[in-house]
């Protein structure tokens, strides 16, 4: 991924569906303050909202979250549980 591209994520939340999903948003910094966008869905790994970004790097961003699906759900799990804050 290019180095000005920022990935966060949400602790794992309950989805329209009843589903435990990870919401995970991709930003990278244009001129003048504003920024190309992207925003996906685990464990789906699809790309569900984007600004900015062609539609090979949404792919692209596709396959990162496929990539690391594990490590990301991983991560979300611990600051899903408040008593991981301390």
């Amino acid at each position: 991924m290019n180095s000005d591209l920022t990935m966060t994520y949400s602790a794992i939340v309950t989805g329209k569906d009843q589903k435990k999903v990870v919401r995970v948003s991709f930003e990278r910094p244009k001129e003048k303050n504003v920024s190309d966008t992207a925003e996906g869905i685990l464990p789906d790994c699809r790309i569900t909202k984007c600004s900015g970004f062609s539609d090979e790097e949404v792919s692209q961003l596709e396959q990162y979250l496929k990539a690391n699906l594990d490590d990301i759900m991983s991560k979300a799990k611990v600051i899903s549980n408040p008593l991981k804050w301390l």
